[in-house]
């Protein structure tokens, strides 16, 4: 049985800029299933779909068609014992200002008639950094602790599907450790987690698949290992003091000071480099590495984009000078030209 599920799900959403009356399709008949254990990312730019799918999954909003489980329980006929295997952290910071840190939890696990829940409070509380925050105000902490404690919420009654909606959104690198390490722990004890975030590092360390959304349409889908080794080249990456011409800029993804070229043997390398010294440029810090899962992600957009979409700054699957390279990329589907929101 799958932990969660979506059956060709479809949502729209009235139009803001259309005619009265017009829609746009915020989902497009997405098919996804995750099974139980799994650590499981969703990925996707702004405006995808991704939020939209998780309101769904948590029965904040209604999908127009398919169906959505979680655990084998249909999120809209049997929503009560969906709900209670459910914890979501959601993106925005919600919190009420009239409780402190443990009352709060206290609470939260109220809503799932859950008596004397201390011990596991506590455990949340420590493993999260919040135990000496636990008698303070919730309006008296700083962004990262009141993050932290939407995940304690999430987690006071142990759901066994956990869905983190870019937790480490706006937050310091030690509660993205202490959180990892936290949700990793619950992951290898059973639980199954969904994550989408925008940080694809994290995605790229944690998560054994991930989906891959576009304008409410899944464009990939495969385990990380196999979406990495799907990428078609290597990475000539280096710093420059000046401006790249347009002709190379178009061929890179630039960084501030540090561009990157995707490279598919050293005779390319070459071309780019002599590229470089011929526009009167100097390349510092020169090396080659293997493409990451930003790189795949990038790829993936740009092959279900017109070339008239192609964004600024992404790798295009253009030869060097000189040279026909070979097309590449990850494994894709088609892309809708609606608008999503995320």
């Amino acid at each position: 049985m799958s932990a969660i599920s979506f059956q060709s799900v479809s949502k729209t959403y009235p139009s803001p800029r259309g005619p009265k009356g017009s829609t746009f399709l915020a989902l497009d008949r997405v098919s996804l299933e995750i099974e139980e254990g799994e650590f499981f990312g969703l990925l996707g730019p702004n405006g995808a779909g991704k939020t939209t799918m998780i309101s769904i999954l948590a029965g904040l909003t209604r999908a127009n068609s398919g169906q959505v489980s979680v655990l084998g329980h249909d999120v809209q006929v049997d929503f009560a014992q969906a709900r209670r295997c459910l914890g979501v952290v959601p993106q925005e910071l919600v919190f009420d200002p009239f409780f402190n840190v443990r009352e709060a939890l206290r609470f939260q696990s109220g809503y799932f008639g859950i008596k004397h829940n201390d011990a596991w409070i506590d455990e949340l509380l420590s493993s999260l950094g919040l135990a000496d925050k636990a008698d303070a105000n919730m309006r008296a902490l700083s962004g990262g602790m009141k993050r932290r404690v939407l995940v304690a919420q999430a987690l006071v009654h142990k759901p066994p599907v956990i869905v983190l909606d870019e937790p480490t959104a706006g937050v310091d690198v030690e509660l993205r450790q202490t959180l990892w390490q936290f949700i990793a722990k619950l992951n290898k004890q059973g639980h199954t987690v969904l994550l989408t975030t925008h940080y694809l590092e994290e995605a790229e360390a944690l998560c054994g698949r991930i989906a891959m959304l576009k304008s409410g349409r899944v464009v990939a889908l495969d385990s990380t290992s196999a979406l990495l080794k799907s990428a078609s080249s290597n990475l000539l990456r280096f710093k420059i003091d000046s401006e790249l011409p347009k002709a190379l800029a178009d061929k890179a993804r630039v960084t501030g000071r540090i561009v990157q070229f995707p490279a598919h043997d050293a005779l390319e390398v070459e071309q780019y480099l002599t590229a470089v010294r011929e526009a009167g440029l100097v390349a510092r810090d020169v090396e080659i590495r293997k493409a990451d899962l930003e790189d795949v992600f990038l790829g993936v957009m740009n092959k279900n984009s017109g070339s008239a979409d192609m964004e600024a700054g992404q790798f295009s699957d253009r030869s060097p000078p000189g040279k026909l390279a070979p097309s590449g990329g990850s494994a894709v589907g088609e892309a809708t030209s609606g608008e999503a929101i995320s």
